[in-house]
C-alpha cells in the first residue's frame, strides 16, 4: 500500500529520475487546465471536485504499485544516512554561509582526488544552492539531492596568474575556498573586491604570481555562460572535464568523511574578511 509518506517520496524520485539540465536552461512547465464543458459556469465546474484522504484506508492497487517497483530501490536510496552534521549549514551570508563553505570544500577535496594534485581554487555560485539550510544531525542523501538539484558537472581550468587575479575580484558575490578576501559593503548592499591572497596547504597566504600557472575548479555551467562576471574562465589555457557532476562530488565527499571517521562541521573560516561597515540594508546580500 502507497501511504501519505510513501506518496511524497515518489513523488520526489519522479523529479529527480527525469532528466534535469544545468543551471539556466530549460523553463518551467506548467500543467494545463482541463476545459470546462460548454454552457458550464466556473462555479458548476468547481462543485464537481472532492477531497479524498489518502491513508492506510484506501486500498492498495496492485497496478500502481507494479508501475512503482521499478523506482523504489531508488525512493529507498534518498533516505539513507550518509554523515552526520555537527551544528546547522546556512546559506545566509558571504560566499553563501557555511553551505557555501560546505560545498566548495568537497569541490577541492574531490577534484584533488580525482586529478591527483592540488586545486589552488574552487567556485561554484551561490544560485545553484537550492536549499537555505540543514539541520545538525543525520546527514541523509535527500539533503544533498534538494541542496544541488542540477546535473552541473565539475571541470578543471588551468589559469596563468594574471587571469586568477582577475577571476578573484568577481568571486565575492559566491562562494570558494583557497583565497582569502577582503570586501566591503557597496551602496548596493553587494559584497565588493578590495583584495585577496591565496592560501596554502599549511594555511599561509601567497601572493598571486602573475606568471605561474593555476589549477581553478568550478562548475561548467560557469564556463558555459556567456560574457559576464566569469567570461574569464574562457580563457583558460586547458579545460578538464571531472566527470563527475557536483552532486556526486558532495555525496562523495561526505562518505569520504564519514569512513574517516570525521563529522561534516559547520564553520565560518576567514576566507572572506570584511572591511569597513555592515550593510545598509537588512536584506540578505546578494
Amino acid at each position: 500500500m502507497i501511504n501519505m509518506h510513501n506518496l511524497f517520496r515518489v513523488l520526489a524520485l519522479m523529479v529527480f529520475v527525469v532528466p534535469v539540465f544545468g543551471q539556466g536552461q530549460g523553463a518551467v512547465i506548467e500543467p494545463c487546465q482541463a476545459p470546462a464543458k460548454p454552457g458550464a459556469t466556473q462555479q458548476q465546474a468547481g462543485t464537481r471536485a472532492s477531497l479524498l484522504q489518502v491513508d492506510e484506508s484506501v486500498p492498495a492497487d496492485k497496478d500502481v504499485e507494479k508501475m512503482l517497483a521499478p523506482y523504489s530501490e531508488k525512493v529507498r536510496e534518498l533516505s539513507k544516512v550518509i554523515g552526520r552534521l555537527e551544528g546547522n549549514l546556512s546559506k545566509k551570508g558571504v560566499g553563501g554561509g557555511s553551505l557555501g563553505y560546505f560545498v566548495t570544500n568537497g569541490i577541492r577535496a574531490q577534484a584533488e582526488t580525482k586529478l591527483g594534485k592540488p586545486v589552488t581554487l574552487a567556485v561554484m555560485n551561490v544560485g545553484g544552492l537550492r536549499k537555505n539550510e540543514i539541520s545538525a544531525g543525520e546527514l541523509k542523501a535527500s539533503d544533498i539531492f534538494e541542496l544541488l538539484p542540477f546535473e552541473n558537472a565539475l571541470v578543471a581550468l588551468e589559469l596563468t596568474g594574471t587571469q586568477l587575479s582577475q577571476l578573484l575580484q568577481v568571486v565575492p558575490r559566491d562562494a570558494q575556498v583557497g583565497a582569502r578576501i577582503e570586501f566591503k559593503w557597496n551602496d548596493r548592499n553587494r559584497a565588493e573586491y578590495i583584495s585577496a591572497k591565496l592560501i596554502d596547504a599549511n594555511g599561509k597566504e601567497q601572493e598571486v604570481d602573475p606568471q605561474k600557472i593555476y589549477t581553478v575548479v568550478t562548475i561548467d555551467y560557469l564556463l558555459q555562460v556567456a560574457g559576464g562576471p566569469y567570461a574569464i574562465l574562457k580563457e583558460a589555457k586547458s579545460t578538464t572535464p571531472l566527470n563527475m557532476t557536483l552532486r556526486d562530488a558532495i555525496m562523495n565527499y561526505v562518505k569520504s568523511e564519514t569512513a574517516a571517521g570525521r563529522p561534516i562541521r559547520s564553520a565560518i573560516d576567514n576566507r572572506f574578511v570584511q572591511i569597513g561597515p555592515d550593510p545598509k540594508s537588512t536584506e540578505t546580500p546578494q
